[in-house]
C-alpha cells in the first residue's frame, strides 16, 4: 500500500498543478452575489428532502425509520439524518421554505404550493451513472440506481412547464434560482469499493462520474440555469462504514485522525478532477456562474479538530449504530430493531456510519456562507444569517 500511497500523492500533486493552470485561464470572478428566489436540488442522499419515501416500499430502508428525523423534525420523513440537511439550512438562509421532494408533487402527496419556490429532486442512494451501467460491469444494484442524474434532469424538464409557460417567463424564473448539483458520486464509488480497494480498479469509474456530472450542468445551464452550486464528496476515508469495512492493523494506513489515507486520496483525485470541469466551463460559459462547494475539506476540520465544533472526543463513533469500535455494524444499522441513538447527536459528526448529523451540515453550511469552501466565494445578498433556527415547513406537510 505505500507505493499506492505514493503514487496517489504524485497523481493528486499533478492535478492540483492542471488546477493551477485552469485557473490561470478560467474566468473566475472574485466573489458571487445574489438573491435567489427558489432552490432547485440534484443529489443523493445528503440533499434527499423525501423523495426516497416514495420509491422504497419494495426494500424500506432505515431513513425512513425512528430515530431518523428526531432532532428537527421529531419524526422520519426521508431525511438520512437525525435533522436538517445543508439544502434545508440554506433554504432557511434565504428565507425559503424547505424543499420538498418532486415524487411527492408527482404522486399528489405533497401540495403544489408555489413550487416556484424551489424542488427537491434528489434520491438517496442515486448514483451520476445510469443504472445500466453498473449491470453492465455485473454489480448488484438497489432500486435507488433507477434515480440517477439523468433521470432527475428528466423530472426537472418535465416540471419546468408548471414552472413557466414560455421562454421569456423560464429564462426569468431560472436566473433568479440556484441550483445544486450533488453532492453525487458517493455511491457511484461505493459499488466497486465493495468488491476491492485497489486504486487501479476505481480509477476508471472517476472520469465517467465526472463526464455524467458535467452533462448535468450543461444541460441546466441550455435549459437557462445561471447560478450553479456543485458540491465535491465528503473525506469518505473518514466515514464510519468504510473504517469498519476496511480496518486494518497496519497505522500507516491512517493518518493523525484516524481516517484512511488511501481512501480520502481517492476521494481527492474525484474533487480535483471535478474542479478541473468546472474551471473548463467556466471558460466555456463566463455568463454562468458556476460554484464549487468543497464539502471534503469543510468536513475533514471535524475530524482534525473537532473540540472547535463541539464534537466529542471519539469524532469517528456514530451516534445511532449497532455496536463495534465505530459503533459501526454492517448487520445492525441505524433504524433496526433494538438500535438505540446516542442522547446528544450535536457531540457527533457521524449520524449512522455513512450520513453525517444536523449538527455537522450546520457547521459546513456556515463554512460554506463565510466563502471559505466555495470557488469563487459565494455569498447571497438577501441572506438573512439565521442558520441555526428555522422554518415550520416539514418535507411532505
Amino acid at each position: 500500500m505505500a507505493l499506492s500511497v505514493q503514487f496517489w500523492s504524485l497523481l493528486c500533486l499533478f492535478l492540483v498543478l492542471l488546477q493551477l493552470l485552469f485557473a490561470a485561464t478560467a474566468s473566475v470572478p472574485g466573489s458571487i452575489t445574489g438573491c435567489y428566489t427558489s432552490i432547485f436540488s440534484f443529489g443523493d442522499s445528503l440533499t434527499d428532502t423525501g423523495n426516497l419515501y416514495f420509491i422504497s416500499e419494495p426494500q424500506s430502508p432505515n431513513c425512513l425509520l425512528p430515530p431518523y428525523g428526531e432532532t428537527h423534525f421529531q419524526r422520519s420523513n426521508g431525511r438520512c439524518s437525525d435533522g436538517r440537511l445543508i439544502v434545508d439550512f440554506l433554504a432557511e438562509s434565504l428565507g425559503l421554505p424547505y424543499v420538498k421532494p418532486y415524487l411527492g408533487f408527482k404522486n399528489g402527496v405533497v401540495k403544489h404550493g408555489n413550487i416556484e419556490q424551489g424542488v427537491n429532486f434528489a434520491v438517496a442512494g442515486a448514483t451520476a451513472l445510469d443504472r445500466s451501467f453498473f449491470e453492465e460491469k455485473g454489480f448488484t444494484v438497489g432500486v435507488t440506481t433507477n434515480y440517477s442524474l439523468r433521470v432527475q434532469l428528466e423530472w426537472f424538464k418535465e416540471l419546468l412547464p408548471s414552472l413557466c409557460n414560455s421562454p421569456s417567463s423560464c429564462k426569468k424564473v431560472l436566473r433568479s434560482s440556484l441550483f445544486i448539483v450533488g453532492e453525487i458520486g458517493g455511491n457511484d464509488y461505493g459499488y466497486p469499493l465493495s468488491e476491492t480497494k485497489a486504486f487501479g480498479d476505481v480509477i476508471p469509474y472517476v472520469p465517467q462520474v465526472i463526464s455524467a456530472i458535467t452533462s448535468a450542468i450543461l444541460e441546466l445551464i441550455d435549459l437557462g440555469a445561471v447560478t450553479l452550486v456543485v458540491p465535491g464528496i465528503v473525506p469518505l476515508g473518514c466515514n464510519s462504514a468504510y473504517l469498519t469495512r476496511f480496518a486494518t492493523v497496519d497505522e500507516k494506513e491512517y493518518d493523525q485522525a484516524g481516517c484512511l489515507k488511501w481512501l480520502n486520496m481517492f476521494v481527492e483525485y474525484h474533487n480535483e478532477l471535478l474542479q478541473i470541469e468546472l474551471n473548463r466551463l467556466r471558460v466555456l460559459y463566463p455568463l454562468t456562474n458556476i460554484i464549487y462547494a468543497d464539502y471534503f475539506n469543510v468536513a475533514l476540520h471535524f475530524y482534525t479538530s473537532p473540540e472547535q465544533f463541539g464534537f466529542g472526543d471519539n469524532v469517528l463513533k456514530v451516534c445511532c449504530g449497532g455496536g463495534g469500535p465505530y459503533n459501526y455494524n454492517d448487520t445492525v444499522k441505524c433504524g433496526d430493531s433494538g438500535v438505540i441513538a446516542c442522547d446528544d447527536p450535536s457531540e457527533y459528526v457521524s449520524w449512522d456510519g455513512y450520513h453525517l448529523t444536523e449538527a455537522a451540515y450546520r457547521w459546513m453550511t456556515k463554512g460554506l456562507f463565510d466563502g471559505s469552501y466555495t470557488i469563487p466565494k459565494f455569498s447571497v445578498s438577501c441572506f438573512t444569517g439565521h442558520i441555526s433556527g428555522g422554518f415550520n415547513y416539514y418535507a411532505m406537510e
